[in-house]
């Protein structure tokens, strides 16, 4: 039987609907679809998918299961390396990871190794096989700060291997970015709980409300018993573009736009937390963290949501899949184009007016691009004369963020490099001894997958460091 040469396409909503809803745009393979899908993988004996697997899942193993339509033995390979399966299939880019390095795209499409892992994650949380076992305690303590990606994937594997863990969390929910930062419409909050009630049958305890270097300092932690610290604390401190009108009133940063939606419900009719809902917005930025703003601005009922972006469609950042979702459902994207100024309203004749001081809209600069910079990109350079005012009452600016500087003011002898990331070795400790880090935290802003590469770096780093192997 001839091997089908194309990626069976993911089932998705309608987008004249999901524009107006936050249930889940894609819907997931069905078993036929899975099993067909599974069937396109060549086995390679040398595996080039898993070099490119930041977690180095054993994806041969894992589809040669679902070949078997043995899902839960999919699952249980798929787990042996990743603690979060059901998020990976959904928002792990990998298209330029493991899926890159397929042989089958050489020729032909590669084999959908996200939705295929996201199949196998999907059907095990539908029906659960018996009680997870706790492993032996091995008797020594680890704190880990922070619950995003490479939080927990320190946590699950330092836990697999009897570890006490305590991930200590900032917010009310843990999960970190996974819960504040990605929508509901790529997302579900459903999934995040689950796995993390699945580290928390592992053993691992989970401290929400608890601010460290405020709360309790990492001196306190190592006082009270722990013998190493990780620190996953991401990079939430947004950036900004530092010019004229940034502190009206409806310019957020994304962090703040989408913890309001995400985590605080500001979508639902009385919300405890308000956020903007109608109007014209302008989303600025090009990443994945602007697609999320736009396309949730949409949801919350914009009339017309634009994305300005300073370089061309080709230097977009963000996954190709979620630029054509954006596309498709409406965003208009305002290319080569930056802006310059924020507008906003005065009535010099009444202080009292409430909309003084509100967005009004947008002055912006036309863009070319001109010689490479240090990265490779050609670098945006703006056209003389060609300003123009775009019409909007809301600015969400998405253009990076950076790791919150708390932390380290308040750890000794921890060491940050001129982007506020924090140092580490080649075994992921910091220039505090015991003291480790990854993630975004020593980064800046990167993708989930590469976050829990990190983290299981670190757990193994750890492990080796206590037990002494």
């Amino acid at each position: 039987m001839a091997l089908n040469p194309h990626k069976h396409p993911m089932p998705v909503q309608d987008p004249a609907l999901r524009a107006h809803n936050f249930n889940e745009v894609a819907l997931g393979y069905t078993p036929e679809i899975a099993f067909e899908e599974a069937a396109r993988c060549l086995n390679c004996k040398n595996a080039p998918c898993v070099q490119g697997c930041p977690v180095n899942i054993d994806i041969p193993g894992f589809i040669s299961k679902l070949k078997q339509r043995d899902v839960e033995g999919a699952y249980k390979v798929i787990s042996a390396s990743s603690s979060l399966p059901a998020v990976c299939g959904r928002v792990c880019p990998q298209e330029t990871q493991c899926e890159s390095k397929c042989t089958m795209g050489i020729k032909f499409e590669p084999v959908g190794i996200g939705r295929l892992e996201r199949f196998a994650a999907d059907t095990h949380n539908a029906n659960p096989k018996g009680e997870t076992k706790k492993p032996v305690p091995n008797g020594h303590r680890v704190a880990v700060v922070g619950s995003g990606p490479s939080s927990l994937t320190c946590a699950g594997d330092l836990a697999k291997r009897g570890f006490a863990v305590t991930v200590f969390e900032a917010l009310h929910t843990a999960g970190g970015v996974l819960v504040y930062g990605i929508p509901e419409f790529r997302l579900p909050k459903r999934i995040v709980a689950s796995e993390v009630e699945g580290l928390k049958a592992l053993g691992v305890d989970i401290q929400t409300n608890v601010i460290i270097g405020k709360t309790l300092t990492v001196d306190e932690l190592f006082e009270e018993g722990y013998e190493a610290v990780y620190i996953g604390s991401g990079a939430g401190l947004p950036n900004f573009m530092n010019i004229p009108g940034e502190a009206l009133k409806g310019v957020y940063s994304a962090n703040e736009f989408l913890t309001r939606s995400n985590l605080m419900k500001a979508y639902r009719d009385e919300p405890v937390t308000p956020i903007m809902k109608g109007g014209r917005v302008a989303v600025v930025g090009g990443g994945n963290v602007a697609m999320d703003a736009a396309r949730t601005a949409l949801r919350l009922g914009a009339e017309k949501v634009y994305i300005v972006y300073r370089r061309s469609m080709q230097e977009l950042p963000a996954r190709r899949e979620e630029v054509e979702h954006a596309e498709e459902e409406g965003i208009d994207f305002r290319l080569l184009n930056n802006p310059v100024e924020i507008l906003g309203y005065t009535n010099p004749e009444n202080p009292r007016d409430p909309r003084n001081g509100c967005v009004t809209g947008m002055r912006c600069i036309r863009m070319e691009l001109g010689e490479p910079d240090a990265k490779g990109r050609r670098r945006p350079v703006p056209v003389p004369g060609s300003e123009f005012t775009l019409d909007v009452d809301t600015v969400v600016i998405a253009i990076g963020t950076s790791p919150n500087p708390l932390i380290k003011n308040t750890t000794r002898g921890l060491s940050v490099n001129d982007h506020g990331g924090i140092i580490i070795d080649e075994n992921a400790m910091t220039t505090r001894e015991k003291v480790y880090a990854g993630g975004d935290a020593v980064t800046g802003a990167a993708t989930v997958i590469s976050a829990m590469g990190a983290g299981k770096k670190a757990a193994a780093s750890i492990e080796k460091a206590l037990l002494g192997q």
